[in-house]
């Protein structure tokens, strides 16, 4: 039995007619990401290879994120580089709206809080980066700075350049973020030592360490909640 393209399928079934007749929110991942791709192959529909690609993510849109535009083009027949660029501009343009709707929540009142902070920055990365967001005393962000950016096993922070730039702008709170690109969201023994002495250090210029928040994807780790600080 030959394949039903989608154009042979029941007109609310196609993803497009499904969006326009009952509203972008009851489309499924696969079904948005088979409108970017806009076909699929000689053996699968649009929807399928999509379903395909989802799966091999682990049905994680972030996973999907951390891939290459290669890792598409050479591990998906009918993916070229126009359908993969399509779909990480379509990824880099929501990335950008959480990164635009996240600033306008101005003081850190909760771990969550700083955590969508450090989200749009940090979360898709295959590498390790870490961030700071200096406070004042009301706890109202004043500047997110990026304090480091190195491999995917760990990165090198400089306590004196985050201390440099509280100092600078004279600000009352410091919260530091990085992520783990392997998933694992428990602090190794480097991130511990490296927030015990950001702690100290900063405690002699009268500037408080608040939290530090582990990034890894959708669900991330405080040294606040867990009394670490």
């Amino acid at each position: 039995m030959s394949k039903l393209s989608i154009k042979q399928w029941a007109e609310e079934d196609r993803p497009r007619e499904k969006l326009l007749l009952k509203g972008v929110s009851v489309l499924s991942d696969s079904e948005l990401l088979a409108i970017l791709i806009g076909s699929g192959n000689d053996k699968q529909s649009a929807v399928e290879l999509a379903q395909h690609i989802l799966s091999k993510a682990g049905n994680d849109l972030n996973k999907l994120a951390r891939m290459s535009v290669s890792d598409l083009v050479n591990n998906f027949h009918g993916i070229g580089k126009a359908k993969a660029v399509t779909v990480f501009a379509a990824l880099e343009l929501g990335r950008r709206r959480k990164a635009v709707e996240t600033p306008r929540r101005k003081k850190i009142t909760s771990s969550r809080i700083a955590y969508e902070y450090f989200f749009p920055l940090i979360s898709d990365l295959n590498h390790e980066e870490t961030w700071a967001l200096l406070t004042d005393r009301s706890n109202k962000v004043l500047s997110t700075i990026q304090v480091s950016r190195g491999g995917i096993s760990g990165t090198v922070v400089d306590i004196r350049l985050i201390l440099r730039e509280a100092l600078g702008q004279y600000a009352s709170g410091i919260i530091l973020g990085h992520n783990h690109p392997s998933g694992q969201c428990r602090p190794s023994p480097q991130d511990t030592l490296l927030t015990k002495k950001l702690k100290e250090a900063a405690q002699w210029m009268d500037i408080s360490l608040l939290d530090h928040i582990i990034v890894c994807g959708d669900s991330y780790f405080s040294f606040a909640d867990e009394g670490i600080i």
